[in-house]
C-alpha cells in the first residue's frame, strides 16, 4: 500500500519527537510519503493531488479537525467516489478531534496509530456520509463555492465563538476548552440577536421555521466534547444518515441556563428539548437564511459571513479506515 501522510506541525497535542515516532511506525507497514503542511490550505492541495494520483491508496491526516477538513475537501474536490478515491485515515493531533472520536478512534495519537495499523491489517473500513454546503441560488451568496464538512457546521452564535477563538490563536494563545468557554460568554454578551432570532430554516415540503437565534447542523454525534465529556445537540445524528439540525429561538439568560444544562447532561438517548427548541433528523437538503450576515463555521473553521447557506447530506461519500 502506498500512503500519503499529511502532517500539521502546529497540531496542539503532538511534539516533533512524537510525530517522528508515528511516521516511523506507519512507514514500517506501508510505502509512506510524509509531507508537512506549510500554509493554510496546503492540506487541501495535498488531498487534491492524492485524489488525482493513480498510485496513492490512502491519505493519513495527522492533525486536528481543521487538517482533516482540508484533506477531505481536497480528496472530494471533483465529487465523491468512494470506490475509486484514496481512503482516509486520521491520527488525532488537535485539541478536540471530534471527527476521530465520533468514529470511536482513540484520542491519543500513539494509540490511534496502533489502531490504524491494526485496522489496515484486518481490512477494517467504513463508508461515511458527509455534509456539503453551497451558496443558495438567487441570493447574494450563490457564488460561494461548495465545501464539505465531516461532523458539524453552524450559522450564527457558535460560529461567532469559533471566530473569537481563532483570533486568540492568531495572537499565540493555545486552543483550550477554557478558552472556548470564555469566548462563549463574551459572544453571548455581544450577541445582538439572542432574544429575537434572524435565521429561517427552509426545507422542501415543510413550513419554514423562523426566528432562530442559534442553528447547529450535525453529521455525527456527539456534536462536540468538553474535555472527555461528549455533548449531544442532535443525539440521532449519524455518519449513516442525512443531516440533523438543532436550533434555539431564544438565548436569554433563563433559556441558556436551561438548555446549557440540558446540553451538559445530554446523552445518546436524550438531547435538549423544550418549546424554544427546533430539532430535525435525517435531512437530505435544507437552507438557512438570515436577515443579516452571520458567521459560518464548518468543522470548527470560521469561514466568514453568510446570509444564506444550502446544506446537503451526502450518504456514502468517503471511505475511512477504522
Amino acid at each position: 500500500m502506498r500512503a500519503l501522510l499529511v502532517v500539521n506541525p502546529a497540531a496542539t497535542t503532538t511534539s516533533a519527537r512524537t510525530r517522528d515516532v508515528l511516521i516511523h511506525a506507519l512507514a514500517s507497514e506501508m510505502k509512506l510519503e510524509a509531507v508537512t503542511t506549510e500554509y493554510r490550505g496546503h492540506a487541501h492541495d495535498l488531498g487534491r493531488q492524492a485524489a488525482e494520483s493513480d498510485d496513492i491508496d490512502l491519505v493519513v491526516a495527522l492533525g486536528g479537525d481543521g487538517t482533516v477538513n482540508e484533506v477531505v475537501n481536497g480528496l472530494l474536490h471533483a465529487g465523491p467516489d468512494p470506490e475509486q478515491l484514496p481512503g482516509l485515515a486520521v491520527v488525532p493531533g488537535g485539541s478536540t478531534n471530534v471527527f476521530a472520536r465520533a468514529l470511536d478512534l482513540p484520542n491519543h495519537p500513539v494509540e490511534a496509530t496502533g489502531a490504524l495499523l491494526d485496522a489496515l491489517r484486518e481490512g477494517r473500513e467504513r463508508t461515511v456520509g458527509l455534509g456539503l454546503t453551497s451558496g443558495t441560488p438567487g441570493t447574494d451568496d450563490e457564488g460561494v463555492p461548495p465545501r464539505w464538512f465531516t461532523f458539524n457546521a453552524g450559522l450564527g452564535f457558535d460560529a461567532g465563538v469559533v471566530g473569537r477563538v481563532e483570533q486568540h490563536r492568531e495572537r499565540g494563545k493555545k486552543s483550550t476548552h477554557a478558552l472556548y468557554m470564555r469566548q462563549v460568554a463574551r459572544q453571548l454578551i455581544g450577541e445582538p440577536h439572542r432574544l429575537h432570532g434572524v435565521i429561517t430554516l427552509e426545507q422542501p415540503g415543510e413550513e419554514p421555521v423562523r426566528d432562530l437565534a442559534l442553528s447547529i447542523v450535525s453529521n455525527a454525534s456527539p456534536w462536540t466534547f468538553l474535555g472527555n465529556r461528549p455533548i449531544y445537540a442532535s443525539p440521532k445524528a449519524s455518519f449513516d444518515t442525512g443531516l440533523d439540525i438543532f436550533g434555539l429561538k431564544r438565548l436569554s439568560a433563563s433559556a441558556l441556563a436551561r438548555y446549557g444544562t440540558q446540553l451538559l447532561t445530554s446523552s445518546p438517548e436524550r438531547g435538549p428539548r423544550g418549546r424554544h427548541v427546533t430539532a430535525r433528523h435525517d435531512l437530505t437538503q435544507f437552507t438557512l437564511h438570515s436577515k443579516v450576515p452571520l458567521p459560518l463555521q464548518m468543522d470548527g473553521d470560521h469561514l466568514g459571513l453568510r446570509t444564506s447557506v444550502t446544506f446537503t447530506g451526502v450518504r456514502r461519500a468517503l471511505r475511512v479506515i477504522v
